[in-house]
């Protein structure tokens, strides 16, 4: 069984390839004739080393030097080892240009237009190699403008799945597309396109996912909607924020009301901001969230719309006492595109960090001309994935442990846990420092006492530590139950219960994850997590 592969390049162009399930990702692309970098093909260098976005893969084989067992946990990966058991999407930590690629260019026939407002107009194309076109929702083409040498930038308005691409186009007097579309386009008319581009995309739907659109950046977000109509396992909930300058601007209203009925949990509201319209909602998007919205951070955001908006809502987003999990952004310009460049003219990648501490947030901007990317991650991700990490680390040590242990190793796995909740006390931590070290003395014994150094090392690799210590820095509450369930996991190794000590595993980590949440959004006295 074959399955389709997304590669994403640092300068915004995707190209999809197949492989198959008994085939590395690296083999598939060389086949494509697309060079994803590396020295070794055997995990040895790290040199491939990309990450994984989306989908389900066998890891292949590999040394801690080529990739740590912390970055695994995150969702790194080699290529040159890794096989597919889905559809894949991989960030790839080089330019298409170096791996010796780049963007499709297509011709297609516009066989329909569309004037849905004053200031809107779509159009379809069906494209002359629609097959050999892949691309992931939100993602944009560069179109050439009949009649000229410039190129405007669009995202895809249908479905990745759709026979046809449709676009919509905002108008601007004296605009190159807008003067085309007003004046000379026809249905029939032949259309010049590369792409698809950028790194605005639906990654998978893990959390509820806030859906924020302005004007013609309505586009993306039904490409996304279209996408998420196909998951048949999608059990989080979908919420639509739609802005407009003018209630006229408003269009597309009934597709959206139809994915009331074809998404298991949808709703959208629209916004305008004339104040005089009489529209049932007036101001900005950001004066009509919701805290229930936000659902308390555990949310993914997805914006697209003109440069305040997306400028406003990322500082309203900024100052929430909960941000969300992860903000998609992406904004154009009126004039996205150039004269007779290529697609990666340009651009550039900037990457930096806001906050301190427990609120630090990574941000990655990737700017080209008429158009701005950027992606928001918060300090609670990796912060859960290195528990959660941990987690599945420990069901291993278990397996490998459970009945196995004596007398004297029992009796020093119960001092380690009493060592660490000596600096506990209730609901309180007296020693942020000491606890983080004594809490992962606790941790680390089982895998010494697994006979297997591959086990250990990876454990060893997880920056759990690193975490604790940035986070509880000065911290002084902790979730009550964390030392019972310290003690509660020796007495079932003690009496070789594995379902109950794989029981108070899952739990601790659930207190973990959520105090550890907890002190990043700086509740409860600064909270703190074990």
């Amino acid at each position: 069984m074959s399955h389709q592969i997304a590669l994403a390049f640092e300068d915004g162009i995707t190209r999809f390839i197949e492989c198959d399930e008994d085939q590395t990702v690296a083999d598939a692309a060389y086949q494509a004739r697309i060079n994803i970098p590396f020295d070794c093909r055997d995990g040895a260098c790290g040199t491939c080393k990309a990450f994984c976005e989306a989908g389900d893969f066998e890891e292949g084989e590999y040394i801690e030097d080529a990739l740590s067992g912390a970055e695994a946990a995150d969702g790194y990966c080699l290529p040159c080892q890794m096989t597919p058991n889905s559809d894949l999407v991989l960030q790839i930590a080089t330019t298409s240009e170096r791996a010796k690629t780049g963007a499709q260019r297509l011709r297609g026939e516009v066989t329909e237009i569309v004037r849905h407002s004053e200031s809107t107009v779509g159009f379809t194309v069906r494209l002359d190699d629609r097959e050999n076109l892949g691309y992931l929702p939100g993602q944009y083409m560069n179109i050439t403008v009949p009649g000229s040498e410039q190129t405007r930038s669009y995202s895809f308005s249908s479905g990745p799945s759709d026979d046809t691409v449709s676009f919509l186009v905002k108008l601007t007097r004296g605009g190159l597309m807008t003067t085309y579309l007003e004046d000379r386009a026809a249905v029939g008319d032949e259309l010049v396109m590369t792409g698809p581009m950028g790194s605005f995309f639906l990654r998978e739907p893990f959390r509820p996912i806030l859906l924020l659109a302005g004007g013609t950046g309505l586009a993306p977000i039904l490409s996304i909607l279209e996408k998420l109509t196909e998951d048949e396992l999608l059990d989080v909930p979908v919420r639509l924020v739609y802005g407009a300058s003018a209630e006229m601007d408003l269009v597309k209203l009934d597709q959206l009301a139809g994915y009331r009925g074809r998404l298991p949990d949808f709703d959208f509201f629209t916004v305008v901001s004339d104040p005089d319209c009489g529209h049932e909602r007036t101001g900005f998007v950001t004066d009509h969230l919701s805290s229930a919205d936000m659902h308390g951070g555990d949310c993914d955001v997805y914006l697209c719309g003109p440069p305040p908006m997306v400028e406003a809502v990322r500082v309203f987003l900024q100052e929430l006492p909960e941000q969300p999990e992860n903000f998609y952004y992406e904004k154009f310009s009126s004039a996205a595109g150039t004269a007779g460049a290529s697609d990666t003219d340009s651009l550039t990648v900037t990457t930096s960090e806001t906050g301190d501490g427990t609120a630090a947030r990574a941000e990655v901007v990737i700017t080209a001309p008429g158009v701005e990317i950027g992606e928001v991650h918060s300090a609670k991700a990796d912060s859960t994935s290195q528990f959660e990490a941990r987690m599945a680390l420990e069901f291993g040590a278990l397996e490998l442990t459970v009945g196995r242990l004596g007398d004297a190793d029992i009796a020093e796995y119960r001092a380690l846990a009493e060592a660490a909740n000596d600096v506990l006390d209730g609901d309180h931590i007296v020693d942020s420092a000491e606890f983080t070290r004594a809490n992962n003395r606790f941790h680390e014994f089982l895998f010494t006492r697994t006979g297997n150094p591959a086990l250990l090392a990876a454990y060893r690799n997880l920056t759990v530590v690193d975490v604790m210590n940035e986070t509880l820095n000065d911290a002084t509450w902790i979730h009550r139950d964390i030392a019972d369930e310290h003690l509660a996991l020796v007495d079932a190794v003690a009496a070789g219960d594995r379902d109950r000590a794989a029981a108070v595993i899952r739990s601790h980590n659930d207190h973990a994850v959520t105090t550890m949440n907890t002190a990043i959004d700086g509740g409860a006295d600064t909270e703190a997590g074990a």
